[in-house]
């Protein structure tokens, strides 16, 4: 007879996890106890600054400047300046919006996330009309309430849109337009006929060998000297075109690495079956490319959320140009406002994409139907 042996650990304990994650060898323990010390050397100084000595209310500089600076801080004093923050909530949200009609853009925030939640279950009943109204329907919609000139509404210039909202539209447009654009020049860059593989190859090849900044200043720039005297198109429509397009040209190469993926077996079976080439691609070959390629494609609507900064050279304030604008204000000039802004447009910024980052692991983990050994 064995001897009687400890009854196991419970797999949740705290203990367990401490010893497999944290001290699982000599090594692993080292570095533990190194980020450990850094973390208790860090982390406390960093949130006296951030939160306990924090100014929190004021109504210009002297909330966030120290007694010799002109403020009514003691001498010594150095913390976050919220009240910054919070006098220029508005314009970090909205930009220059008129304040009597900040209730458009924010019904259209509402109307946006109570189309994109159930977009984003995967068990929601009718996904067909719920991406017709949040694709479709809710951009022309949003436009129309936004800019205003009809229903009475009065026309607010898109020159006055900035902060947050230019950032979100600018995203949400090119992740919309960036995604079916894509899987177009992929199965082009792929197709059998000349022509349609040659001018695929030349846009894609073409738009991802320039840089951002370059497609924006053309679109802003270099396009009205050839557009016929008297004609104009509006800045932000320019640069939603030109963020599209830009990402859609990598976008291409993502599904395209997706569709090279794909076993040859796949194509064989749906030629069996007597499926024809869109039926193959549209039920067998994309649902299984985009899967394999997720990681990838929430990796480029990242880069493209942060990438929407760069508006900024082209005369539109998103919400870290809206903000770098405000730092001009005198009347908010102190030497603890520009970290702090910086501070909160980086916390924003991280917020969605560490959102999108979490949304990605979930939807791999609903899709993945392999078994594992």
């Amino acid at each position: 007879m064995q001897e009687q042996q400890p009854a196991p650990q419970k797999e949740g304990s705290a203990a367990l996890w401490l010893r497999t994650n944290l001290f699982a060898s000599p090594k692993d323990s080292f570095l533990s106890i190194i980020a450990i010390v850094f973390l208790i050397w860090a982390v406390p100084p960093v949130v006296e600054w951030l939160f306990i000595n924090a100014a929190w209310t004021g109504t210009d500089r002297t909330a966030c400047a120290t007694i010799a600076q002109g403020g009514a801080q003691p001498d010594g004093w150095s913390g976050a300046c919220w009240a910054f923050i919070g006098a220029k909530f508005d314009q970090i949200m909205f930009g220059r919006y008129p304040d009597p009609e900040m209730w458009r853009p924010i019904l259209i925030g509402i109307v946006f996330t109570a189309l994109l939640i159930p977009m984003l279950m995967p068990k929601a009943p009718h996904k067909g009309w719920n991406a017709l109204a949040l694709f479709i329907i809710l951009p022309i919609f949003a436009f129309f309430i936004l800019y205003g000139g009809v229903f009475g509404l009065p026309v607010v210039d898109t020159s006055d849109w900035g902060g947050l909202m230019v950032t979100l539209i600018l995203s949400y447009f090119a992740i919309a337009v960036s995604l079916p654009l894509g899987i177009i020049l992929a199965l082009g860059r792929r197709s059998k006929m000349p022509v349609m593989r040659t001018l695929s190859i030349m846009f894609i090849e073409v738009v991802r060998g320039v840089p951002l900044i370059t497609i924006l200043f053309m679109a802003s720039v270099m396009l009205p000297l050839f557009l016929p005297e008297g004609m104009t198109i509006n800045k932000f429509l320019r640069a939603i075109v030109g963020v599209s397009l830009f990402i859609s040209a990598y976008m291409a190469e993502t599904i395209r690495g997706g569709l090279q993926a794909m076993p040859k077996g796949q194509f064989e079976g749906a030629a069996s079956l007597g499926l024809g080439y869109w039926q193959t691609m549209r039920l067998v070959i994309l649902p299984q490319a985009i899967k394999l390629v997720i990681p990838a494609i929430v990796n480029q609507f990242i880069s493209i959320f942060k990438d929407t900064s760069l508006v900024s050279i082209i005369g539109m304030f998103d919400l870290l140009g809206i903000i770098k604008f405000n730092f001009t204000d005198s009347s908010w000039a102190s030497p603890v406002t520009p970290i702090t802004g910086l501070i909160f447009a980086g916390f924003v910024f991280f917020i969605f994409c560490f959102a999108m980052s979490r949304y990605s692991s979930f939807m791999e983990r609903h899709l993945d139907t392999g078994h594992r050994s």
